[in-house]
């Protein structure tokens, strides 16, 4: 079942639902992924960029080679506005120390693989490659020890949000990878979704605007304080 956002002759906007690969994995019990749902249904459906396993939301799709390689260079030179919505570990205020008067703040922290932890990656300043960072309160939510986060990546590396916010102490409440057990036990999925995307399209120069809301907020599911997940 595909979740369809936008349908063009040019490209393809994807809702991806949680634990579902972008594109194939080693192995035939890997082999049920986006990019091959997309297929069967568009045959000239090519990748562009991906998502984690556990993260949820908005995937872009080109519809040839053309378009593809275009769309790859807008990413590359972070002409894609992406915007993702969080819920992390700790009460972080709307006018946290240290952002500009927009409420935005910076992880600037160079990341690399974790050779021996494949495939995990960590900050490293000697060998990792730069990378940026910005987010901002969207909600604090004090009776979960948590807060909704907005996520601006500018640069787009192997787990980077989930490891840049691990490493400022405010991990993704659900992440199997880089949480504790605790962490791990407060939602049933990894707690990161995509939620918009922007970007002039590469042929007509449009606006394109698409969004995807988010479905784990408090009431929307089971959302464990850390009281509860040490009950």
């Amino acid at each position: 079942m595909l979740q369809v956002i936008h349908e063009g002759a040019d490209l393809l906007v994807l809702d991806k639902p949680p634990g579902l690969l972008c594109v194939p994995g080693r192995g035939a019990d890997k082999q049920d992924c986006l990019s091959a749902r997309a297929q069967q249904r568009w045959p000239d459906a090519l990748v562009v960029h991906r998502l984690d396993m556990a993260t949820s939301g908005l995937v872009l799709m080109a519809r040839s080679l053309e378009m593809q390689r275009a769309l790859s260079q807008a990413f590359a030179e972070q002409r894609v506005d992406k915007r993702y919505e969080a819920v992390v570990d700790g009460v972080l205020a709307p006018d946290s120390e240290g952002g500009d008067g927009d409420g935005w703040h910076e992880i600037d922290a160079p990341l690399a693989a974790d050779w021996p932890r494949r495939p995990l990656q960590m900050v490293d300043a000697e060998r990792g490659k730069p990378s940026l960072t910005r987010w901002r309160v969207k909600a604090p939510l004090p009776g979960l020890r948590a807060t909704h986060l907005e996520l601006a990546p500018r640069t787009g590396r192997t787990h980077q949000l989930r490891v840049h916010l691990a490493h400022i102490g405010h991990t993704i409440l659900g992440d199997a990878l880089y949480g504790s057990q605790e962490v791990q036990s407060r939602a049933p999925r990894l707690l990161l979704h995509a939620a918009r995307l922007s970007l002039l399209h590469p042929l007509s120069g449009e606006l394109l605007s698409f969004c995807s809301p988010v479905s784990f907020l408090p009431g929307d599911m089971a959302i464990r304080s850390t009281t509860d997940a040490r009950s």
